[in-house]
């Protein structure tokens, strides 16, 4: 049996359906999940990865896990990496023998970084030390990150972003979920780093053309200052998150612009294009 943390994010809700619909016995972990937020016949596990034993009734059984830990964990914690390595002890005195950890891009491209890199790589060691197989996944930035101009394509369509002429390899969520499935359930996985990125660059301005071709008609782009960006970040993330954050995609270094194997290397096809992802998630931005 896999269980899955995170379930009811980007990369869980897909990764809980394709392993079900691949008839894999799969647990959905989440602080606030119901029964609503997953397939029928799914048990979903109400649990809080900062309360390690929490997570201990999804466990009984479980034999491969995908770990997912969110930022709000991180900053509960102050040191994740002792709470992680309790969890996976945890995990793995009930039998967990195989862990997929969802990690990030930054751990090699801002190692120095406390938000990407450092905190990053301590939960990766972790994982590395806990004597379980284990596969960790380095994604770029997300493709569902454009959720953010949902309500102003709505309401007025129209996207405000920085930097509209930089591009990132933005990866498609389902993708990392294809990728994570593959790994808890096929051999030649363990011990492996793959970097997840999709198959080109893509700009701010890009994208939001790509979600008005999806809809239909034109999106109206207006670039922000870096300012004006770095203030509307602060509404909803912490300061070192949100300059890092900048960093990133206002200039990147070569690492976060290179376009990685990885996906077409596990899967057998090319990542899903920006284009593909606004087109199969054009209802959220109608």
């Amino acid at each position: 049996m896999i269980v899955v943390t995170g379930a009811t994010g980007n990369v869980g809700r897909t990764l809980v359906r394709l392993l079900a619909e691949a008839g894999e016995p799969v647990t959905a972990v989440s602080r606030n999940i119901t029964e609503s937020d997953v397939p029928q016949g799914v048990p979903a596990v109400a649990a809080d990865l900062a309360d390690p034993a929490s997570l201990r009734p999804a466990l009984d059984g479980a034999d491969a896990m995908f770990l997912l830990i969110s930022g709000d964990f991180t900053s509960a914690v102050g040191d994740p990496s002792g709470v992680i390595g309790d969890l996976l002890d945890d995990a793995k005195a009930r039998g967990v023998g195989r862990i997929v950890l969802l990690s990030s891009q930054g751990v090699a491209t801002r190692p120095h970084s406390p938000s990407h890199g450092i905190m990053g790589q301590s939960i990766e060691d972790a994982v590395r030390r806990s004597g379980m197989d284990w596969t960790i996944l380095r994604p770029g930035g997300f493709a569902s990150n454009a959720y953010a101009w949902a309500e102003s394509v709505r309401t007025r369509r129209a996207v405000a972003a920085p930097f509209g002429d930089v591009g990132l390899p933005f990866i498609d969520p389902a993708d990392i979920a294809e990728v994570a499935a593959a790994a808890l359930r096929v051999d030649g996985h363990v011990g492996q780093v793959y970097e997840l990125t999709g198959p080109a660059l893509t700009t701010p301005r890009q994208r939001a053309e790509a979600i008005g071709d999806a809809l239909g008609e034109p999106i109206r782009f207006t670039e922000q200052t870096r300012e004006e960006a770095r203030a509307q970040m602060l509404e909803f993330m912490p300061e070192p998150v949100a300059e890092t954050t900048l960093a990133i995609i206002g200039e990147p270094t070569p690492a976060e612009q290179r376009i990685s194997p990885d996906v077409e290397r596990v899967l057998g096809r090319a990542p899903r294009t920006f284009a593909d992802w606004a087109r199969h998630n054009a209802a959220a931005f109608r």
